[in-house]
């Protein structure tokens, strides 16, 4: 094989060359019969109202299968590699109890779990409870760690689960990055749900908000299915808010920003920055024109200028593969998919043995690897079990593509300069 990182001859094992351990090698002359099998559980949101985060698990997966066809070679030792992917259908209750059959029934040797509180958060606090290493990202770690029960000051309380990705810091910059290139009163209407995200951003970002000098304007804690947002649109027009900011679930998002141009407020507000239903096309495009100029940010984009080490795939080659493939507009899920897949491998070749499992939690602790989407880094905190990655702050604008409608632009870069910006940000209601 010469285009993946299981050939160290190429390019090296990024992750391997960090951490000073052995390469993970593809099986290449086929795997004896009696060869061990790895058994690595994969969680997401494919269907239901978080399935817009699972839509392209299926197209990653197949990369990742593909790649590990043939087996690997972790420390000298052959295994041939099993991934068992489970979808939540967006019932944090499921997610749970899939981790538990995955740990009791397939007898899994690692999990893999992806997107929102709804589905980490209960697949992780299944493998603390069994013993079972787990790698999540796609949610603020804020609400991975402190959603769970640690606190601040105090010794961590995980032994076995880890988290990469954003957090408050990350969203704070970009926002601050992201709403300095366009002349506003500062006024910011927020939005943010009584969920786990919500609550953890209107606790933590909200105050750093306000201290950088934007006036907060909060109409409190909705309840996720809300169908009737008045009262908060009329504070919005009272208070003069040029700037909105939210973190709701796709339908909620839908409704509100419906009925806030049916009473006016689109015609006000200059910047619409919204967080998990501003990352895909597919929620984008079902706005209609109300979609234009919607300000998002993404945790990976297919300018990011990593490769992933597990299957060689720059983020070009991986988005239009998967446009070529489905037909569909790429979305920055694929990176983030892939990244969790490189970062588990890494930590499983990493574990002097991948077959036991606190070997392979002990590798996590110790992660320091690059991904499709950038570094993991789980040796320098800021807590233990947590490894902060980018937040980048983009914009939805018409689509070059006649194959599409929108087009997700990069328009600051303040969290990872490496990824290079595109666009001007425009105003919403220009």
């Amino acid at each position: 094989m010469t285009t993946n990182i299981l050939n160290i001859s190429r390019r090296g094992f990024v992750s391997a060359s960090i951490a000073g351990t052995a390469a993970l090698a593809l099986g290449g002359r086929g795997l004896a019969a009696d060869a061990p099998k790895l058994k690595v559980g994969f969680i997401s949101p494919r269907t239901g109202p978080l399935a817009g985060f699972g839509q392209t698990d299926g197209y990653v997966l197949e990369k990742v299968r593909e790649t590990l066809a043939k087996g690997v070679t972790l420390g000298g030792k052959a295994y041939a590699v099993e991934i068992l992917d489970r979808d939540t259908q967006s019932d944090p209750s499921r997610a749970g109890q899939l981790a538990k059959d995955l740990i009791n029934n397939d007898g899994i040797d690692m999990m893999l779990v992806i997107s929102t509180p709804e589905v980490i958060n209960p697949v992780s606090d299944a493998c603390e409870a069994a013993g079972v290493p787990c790698l999540s990202t796609v949610m603020p770690w804020e609400a991975w760690y402190f959603g769970r029960g640690a606190k601040p000051g105090q010794p961590s309380p995980f032994k076995w689960t880890y988290h990469f990705g954003f957090g408050v810091d990350e969203f704070y910059k970009a926002y601050v990055s992201q709403w300095s290139l366009i002349e506003t009163n500062k006024k910011v209407g927020v939005m943010y749900p009584n969920d786990a995200d919500g609550n953890a951003i209107r606790a933590a970002l909200a105050p750093k908000l306000a201290a950088a000098g934007f006036t907060i304007i909060d109409p409190g804690p909705y309840e996720d299915g809300t169908t009737d947002y008045s009262s908060q649109i009329a504070l919005f027009k009272k208070e003069k808010v040029e700037i909105f900011n939210t973190f709701p679930i796709p339908p909620d998002f839908a409704a509100f920003w419906r009925q806030a141009a049916q009473q006016g407020l689109h015609k006000q507000v200059k910047i619409v920055q919204v967080a998990k239903t501003g990352l895909f096309p597919s929620d984008v495009e079902a706005l209609g024109s109300l979609g234009n100029k919607i300000a998002g940010a993404c945790y990976w984009h297919k300018a990011f200028p990593y490769k992933s080490p597990l299957t060689g795939l720059s983020g070009t080659d991986l988005a239009d593969g998967y446009e070529a493939k489905t037909g569909k507009e790429w979305t920055q899920q694929l990176g983030a998919t892939m990244s969790l897949f490189d970062a588990g491998f890494a930590a499983l070749n990493k574990a002097s043995d991948a077959k036991d499992k606190a070997s392979v939690a002990k590798s996590l602790a110790g992660l320091n690897t690059e991904t499709m989407i950038g570094k993991v880094d789980f040796t320098s905190g800021p807590f233990p079990n947590v490894s902060p990655g980018p937040i980048i702050g983009g914009q939805w604008v018409k689509s070059q593509n006649p194959k599409f409608k929108y087009d997700f632009v990069v328009t600051e870069n303040a969290t990872d300069k490496n990824v290079p910006v595109a666009a001007k940000l425009q105003p919403y209601n220009a």
